[in-house]
């Protein structure tokens, strides 16, 4: 199974969703960094994605993007081919 980061904040909606979809496809663990109450972690997530909403989805290294950019990519049938690698 493919690994798993996200950059997240506790009381994110969109956060939650994204995580939802990821277990329905079968991921069970993943790295989360919170954002909340740290803003030293946000700037640094924004200067490696250069967003500043969370959450932010890498799968094995890759930027996939956000909660809507990871239903896209499910959505294609690119999802499932990440987490499989």
């Amino acid at each position: 199974m493919a690994h798993v980061k996200i950059y997240s904040s506790d009381t994110c909606p969109y956060c939650h969703r994204a995580k939802s979809l990821l277990r329905a496809r079968g991921v069970d663990d993943w790295e989360e960094i919170r954002v909340d109450g740290q803003p030293e972690v946000r700037v640094a997530m924004a200067q490696l994605v250069g967003r500043t909403s969370v959450p932010q989805i890498f799968i094995d290294g890759r930027h996939v993007g956000g909660c809507d950019d990871l239903h896209a990519l499910d959505a294609r049938g690119g999802l499932q081919p990440l987490l499989a690698a």
